[in-house]
């Protein structure tokens, strides 16, 4: 893989880490800790050299074409032994809220691997057990993917990740494949009007959790077992949770939370083009309806984002944009203004799940038994959450600034109101 070439989607990925950070942090929690500190991470080095994806790192000079991976190599440097003074729970998450203002140069390195050992109430573990924190930038993928590197480096056995197969692109890539896009596009719309396929979802009004995140930013988890949560599946028993929650607190806070609504990033259809194989779709969150009534609407609104995502027109969007030209995505990425706030959103809230799979994997024979992660806020989004399983371990995760729910003390309030909801889920 040595000199090929980022594809379209993931070096705007890396072009847009620039001016939105969008770092993803994978949070690992360890029951105990290694005899020999050194000695594990030089296990998880090695191993870190087995996986081509982790020994890569982003050369873009700026030039008309695409940023290309090449090789880097993996090495100590990027194991991070952490020692803090609070070693609570929570000052392991204050400690890692910190990590998530620095932001990774890709250029030099695309991950970094943090340890905190000898950490006191992590979710699960009775007595002291190890956290481990994977840095690892978006242009490599999102959590779902960059989570099998994370298990291959603590030891799991005949891991996966999941290669692309990113489309040919000619110097005539592009016409042909816009009018093929635009040809499916017209398709969708007759198939939209005949009821066949779903209508795009509505926007969102703007409440106070897409004001421009201000003031101290903090994490919370909140941990469950699968056979706690009831629904159609654990996102939409989260999602149902998040609706109740949010809705009340932003109730209490003066908003009207009548049109809540979720952005919920959602896999697309295999082959996969690129690293970053997915589309953030709306949700509806249902805050008037009762618990049956919100769970059966949310499932619904999720199947119909799903069956759109699949029809043809969307994937020949997605092969038309693999065909743009470097230099009119660089320019267009020059054009980006973060700054610029829509009159509506897609959500008042993200909500993204990741499967980190069976429980098979340990640190320094440390069994895992939770993970975590975290999104980034962004000018639009002061609050976000991530549902993470790993074995039959359950962790909702919330990243939050201040000003999105309302004040000091807000975020506590706010994770009171979710773990009550999820006790009910």
């Amino acid at each position: 893989m040595t000199n090929q070439r980022l594809t379209p989607a993931d070096a705007q990925t890396f072009w847009l880490a620039s001016k939105i950070p969008n770092d993803t942090f994978l949070l690992f929690g360890f029951a105990g800790a290694p005899t020999d500190l050194e000695y594990t991470l030089g296990e998880c080095e090695v191993r870190g050299r087995s996986c081509t994806d982790l020994s890569l790192r982003v050369n873009d000079r700026g030039s008309r074409g695409y940023p290309s991976w090449v090789w880097r190599g993996v090495d100590r440097s990027q194991f991070i032994a952490h020692a803090i003074e609070d070693r609570t729970w929570a000052g392991c998450l204050t400690e890692v809220c910190a990590l998530i203002a620095e932001q990774l140069d890709a250029a030099d390195a695309a991950w970094r691997l943090y340890v905190f050992t000898d950490i006191l109430g992590v979710p699960g573990v009775d007595g002291p057990g190890s956290v481990a924190v994977l840095q690892i930038s978006h242009a490599l993928g999102g959590g779902g993917r960059t989570s099998a590197h994370a298990a291959l480096m603590f030891g799991r056995a005949g891991g996966h990740v999941p290669g692309i197969h990113p489309p040919s692109a000619g110097p005539f890539a592009l016409p042909l494949a816009g009018f093929r896009a635009a040809r499916a596009y017209r398709d969708m719309l007759a198939d939209v009007e005949s009821g066949d396929v779903p209508a795009q979802a509505e926007l969102r009004p703007l409440l106070r959790t897409n004001d421009r995140p201000a003031g101290p930013r903090a994490l919370r988890t909140v941990t469950r077992r699968r056979s706690e949560l009831s629904g159609s599946t654990v996102t939409v028993a989260v999602l149902s949770a998040v609706s109740v929650a949010l809705a009340g607190h932003l109730g209490a806070l003066g908003d009207d939370p009548s049109t809540l609504g979720a952005e919920v990033p959602m896999t697309k259809p295999l082959p996969r083009l690129a690293y970053n194989h997915f589309g953030n779709v709306g949700v509806g969150l249902y805050p008037e309806l009762t618990a049956d009534e919100r769970t059966a609407h949310i499932a619904a609104d999720l199947a119909a984002r799903r069956v759109r995502a699949e029809h043809q027109a969307m994937r020949a969007a997605d092969l038309a944009f693999a065909a743009t030209p470097a230099r009119l995505l660089r320019w267009g990425m020059t054009r980006f203004d973060p700054d610029v706030r829509p009159a509506a959103v897609t959500g008042n809230t993200v909500v993204s799940s990741v499967n980190c799979g069976v429980a098979d994997f340990a640190f320094g024979g440390a069994p895992v038994v939770m993970a975590a992660a975290f999104a980034g806020l962004s000018p639009m989004m002061g609050l976000t959450h991530v549902v993470v399983g790993v074995g039959d371990t359950v962790t909702v995760s919330v990243h939050a600034a201040e000003s999105a729910l309302g004040g000091p003390g807000g975020m506590d309030d706010y994770v009171a109101r979710l773990n009550a909801a999820l006790a009910k889920a």
